[in-house]
């Protein structure tokens, strides 16, 4: 009957062996694992995929405790910048004042933004220890907060990073956080905010 597929069809070309010669691009399965020479249809091929993701990292010291120096602040934004670059992202900014950062970071899309977390706050730590021995009880907050940035605001929220110390003239890092995170819609619960 036209338009009809057999059951069997269905599910030998669903099978784990077709899907993987499906991603790696194979038009067919190879004879040895397809006695019947199945042909694999392939989609056509879609155009290049385009992102522009851009994500403002914030977070704190733990307790924020003010480790940072200023002496040696510019040194761990570089280094911060550098852990981007060896996971394919791009620091656009990052700055900060003794207790806590800010990062804006250019991802690709196979990076999540908790592994963006989890690469800059581990891996810096472990710098901080080797490089600073004097911080070795340095650590980060154990969360972070995460807001995407679309390319026309890049602009303003440099300014602002560049404008930390300033900044915090007049705003703690507490009442900044819980400003960004109203801003950005987010809802939250006080008592497990500064973990």
């Amino acid at each position: 009957m036209p338009g009809t597929r057999r059951p069997d069809v269905a599910r030998r070309i669903a099978t784990p062996e077709f899907i993987r010669c499906f991603i790696r691009g194979e038009r067919r399965m190879r004879p040895h694992n397809n006695p019947r020479n199945l042909t694999i249809e392939r989609t056509p091929h879609l155009a290049n995929t385009y992102t522009s993701l851009n994500y403002h990292l914030v977070f704190s010291t733990k307790n924020r405790f003010p480790w940072i120096a200023l002496e040696i602040e510019q040194r761990i934004w570089s280094h911060i910048g550098g852990i981007a670059r060896k996971h394919k992202m791009t620091a656009i900014q990052v700055g900060g004042v003794e207790d806590h950062i800010h990062a804006l970071v250019m991802a690709p899309p196979t990076i999540a933004p908790f592994e963006i977390a989890k690469f800059l706050k581990g891996e810096s730590s472990l710098w901080i220890h080797d490089e600073f021995p004097w911080l070795r009880k340095f650590n980060w907050q154990e969360g972070y907060a995460a807001f995407t940035v679309s390319k026309s605001n890049i602009p303003d929220v440099v300014r602002y990073i560049k404008n930390q110390r300033e900044h915090h003239l007049n705003e703690s890092f507490q009442g900044e956080y819980r400003r960004l995170l109203r801003l950005n819609g987010i809802e939250y619960d006080e008592q497990y905010v500064w973990g």
